[in-house]
C-alpha cells in the first residue's frame, strides 16, 4: 500500500508557490502532479489567464460523484518586513504553519487532495471522486470556478454533492457548517449637478446634498429582520468620493458606493428595482440628476438540512468530537455558483488569521480536517 499522503507537507509546499491571484505560482501544477501520480485524471480548465484544474478519480457521470471545490490563489501579503516568517517561506515553528494561504485555503485544499488520494488507494468506490480547483476565487471570480462549472456542463462531467473546504470555524475546529449563504451586490451611484463658485452657490447646482439625504435614507431603512435560516439583510455604506481639492467650488458631480448582504427574502433583482425606485424619490425631490449600475456577484441560497447536511455534520463530530452548527453567516464563497449544479455544503478550518499579517494555521487542525474529509467519503459512498 502506498504511503499516506501529508497534507501539512502538502500545505507547506503549496504556500511556497506565490500564488497570488492571478499568478499560477506553480501551485496548480504540483496539484496536477501529485493527483496523477494517483491515478486521477486531470484536466487544466484555463481561462482568460486563470489556472484552473478538474481532476477525477473513477468512471464519468458516474451516479455517486462527490466533489471537493477550492482555491490556491491567495491575496497578496503586503510589507513582508511586517511578517514573523518571510510569508512564502511556509516556516513551521510552535505547532503552526505560517504563510500566505496557509488558512484561506492552501490547507484545506491540501487536506481534501490528501484526503481523496488515501481513500481512491485504499477503498476505490463504486462511483467518482471529483476535485474542482481554482485559481481565481480571491479575485474577479469570473474565470475560476464559474468556468470550470462551464466545462464541465459542456463535457457531461458532473458532482452529484460538493463540499467547498473554506475556512467555516469561528475560534474551535468543528464549530460549523455552511449549510448556505447571503447574496452580495454593490451599487455604484453618481449624483451630477453644475459645479460653481462656493460664494454664489444660486449659480450653481451642488448634488452634495441630495446624495447624502438619499444615502441616508438608503442606510437607515430597514431592509427585514431575518428569517429562520438568515440573520436580517444588512446595506453599507462603503465610499462617498468627490475628488475636489478646492474649498471653494462647489462640485459638478458626487459618487457613492454601497454593498448589501441580502437573504432569501429578496433577489439582486428586487433589491435594484428597490434602489431604482429611491434614486427617482431622490431626483423628484431635488432636481438633481442621479446614475446606478449594480452588479450582483451572487444570489442567496440554502442547502436544507437533511441526509447530506446529517453526513457532513456525522464525519465533522467523529472527527472533532463536537456537532457542528449549520449557519449562512458570513460572506461569499464558490458556493454561491455551485449550488446551481447540485447540493453543496461548506466546511473546513478556524479561519481566525485569514488575510491577516502573520497567517497560520495549527498542524495538528490540517491533519483533523484530513481526517473529517476522509470520514465524509467513507459514508457517502457506504450510504
Amino acid at each position: 500500500m502506498s504511503e499516506k499522503l501529508d497534507p501539512v507537507d502538502l500545505t507547506a509546499r503549496l504556500i511556497r508557490c506565490p500564488s497570488v491571484t492571478p499568478a499560477e505560482g506553480g501551485a496548480v501544477v504540483l496539484l496536477q502532479e501529485t493527483l496523477e501520480a494517483a491515478g486521477f485524471t486531470c484536466t487544466r480548465v484555463d481561462r482568460n489567464g486563470t489556472a484552473n484544474l478538474f481532476a477525477r478519480w473513477g468512471q464519468k457521470g458516474a451516479n455517486k460523484s462527490f466533489g471537493f471545490n477550492g482555491h490556491t490563489d491567495v491575496v497578496p501579503p503586503g510589507d513582508a518586513s511586517e511578517w514573523r516568517f518571510d510569508p512564502f517561506s511556509a516556516t513551521e515553528a510552535e505547532g503552526k504553519l505560517w504563510g500566505r494561504g496557509a488558512c484561506d485555503m492552501k490547507s484545506g485544499v491540501a487536506a481534501f487532495v490528501a484526503a481523496a488520494v488515501d481513500f481512491v488507494r485504499e477503498t476505490p468506490p463504486d462511483g467518482a471522486v471529483v476535485l474542482a480547483i481554482t485559481g481565481d476565487e480571491e479575485g474577479d471570480a469570473t474565470d475560476g470556478t464559474v468556468a470550470l462549472l462551464d466545462w464541465m456542463a459542456e463535457q457531461g462531467e458532473r458532482m452529484t454533492h460538493c463540499l467547498v473546504g473554506e475556512p467555516t470555524c469561528p475560534t474551535e475546529m468543528g464549530e460549523m457548517i455552511k449549510n448556505g449563504r447571503r447574496g452580495s451586490m454593490t451599487a455604484r451611484i453618481e449624483a451630477r449637478g453644475v459645479q460653481g463658485h462656493s460664494a454664489y452657490p444660486h449659480r450653481a447646482k451642488n448634488p452634495l446634498p441630495a446624495l447624502v439625504r438619499l444615502l441616508d435614507r438608503l442606510a437607515s431603512h430597514e431592509l427585514d429582520q431575518g428569517n429562520s435560516q438568515f440573520d436580517p439583510s444588512t446595506l453599507a455604506l462603503t465610499t462617498v468620493d468627490v475628488g475636489n481639492p478646492a474649498t471653494n467650488v462647489i462640485p459638478a458631480s458626487a459618487k457613492a458606493v454601497l454593498n448589501i448582504r441580502f437573504n432569501d427574502i429578496h433577489s439582486g433583482a428586487s433589491l435594484t428595482t428597490w434602489l431604482e425606485k429611491e434614486i427617482a424619490r431622490a431626483r423628484e425631490e431635488s432636481g438633481i440628476d442621479f446614475s446606478m449600475t449594480v452588479k450582483v456577484s451572487g444570489e442567496s441560497f440554502v442547502t436544507q438540512p437533511g441526509w447530506f447536511t446529517d453526513l457532513v455534520s456525522d464525519a465533522v463530530e467523529k472527527g472533532c468530537g463536537r456537532r457542528p452548527a449549520l449557519s449562512t453567516t458570513g460572506g461569499t464563497s464558490d458556493a454561491r455558483f455551485i449550488k446551481d449544479h447540485c447540493p453543496v455544503v461548506e466546511f473546513g478550518l478556524v479561519g481566525q488569521s485569514m488575510h491577516q499579517v502573520d497567517e497560520h494555521v495549527e498542524t495538528a487542525h490540517v491533519r483533523q480536517l484530513k481526517d473529517v474529509y476522509r470520514h465524509i467519503l467513507d459514508r457517502y459512498f457506504d450510504n
